[in-house]
């Protein structure tokens, strides 16, 4: 199967020193001989990494022809509105802010302020009532990895 051979490559580029923090996101590979890669690393990717390993798979797929004489290869970071999909993407993201949908159907929008292997720490807002009153207090809720169906960073443009 191609997308395990294109893992493997991955695996012993990232077990070089220089893409020692680069890991696999996702393979897409798509009709018309077109394979997606996005790869990510723990201080995040530069166009320079992705290029780099971009010429490394092009020299692999040229000289095996798995994906024939023609074909389309995109190597990239996921891109800001694409989910998170796995634990090592959230510590860079600590101080950002997360829009979260649970798998109960429930979304909570708040402050990354810590990561652990199994759960995300987030600050969010909540208004509690007294009487007639408002009062929003600032709470921070461990969220089980688990639990997660989808987390997109929030982007914000302002100061």
């Amino acid at each position: 199967m191609l997308e395990t051979k294109i893992h493997d490559l991955l695996e012993a580029k990232f077990a070089e020193e220089e893409f020692a923090d680069c890991f696999l996101i996702e393979l897409k590979l798509h009709p018309n001989n077109k394979l997606d890669v996005f790869i990510d690393s723990d201080a995040g990717i530069t166009f320079d990494r992705c290029r780099k390993i971009s010429r490394y798979l092009e020299s692999y797929l040229d000289e095996s022809g798995w994906l024939g004489e023609r074909y389309t290869l995109e190597v990239s970071s996921p891109g800001v509105n694409r989910p998170l999909k796995l634990q090592r993407q959230y510590p860079k993201h600590t101080g950002r802010k997360l829009k979260i949908n649970l798998k109960d159907g429930t979304e909570v929008e708040g402050i990354l302020k810590e990561v652990h292997p199994d759960h995300l720490e987030l600050e969010h807002r909540v208004v509690e009532r007294q009487g007639k009153k408002k009062k929003h207090l600032k709470v921070i809720t461990d969220i089980p990895l688990e639990n997660i169906q989808k987390a997109v960073v929030q982007v914000s443009f302002s100061h």
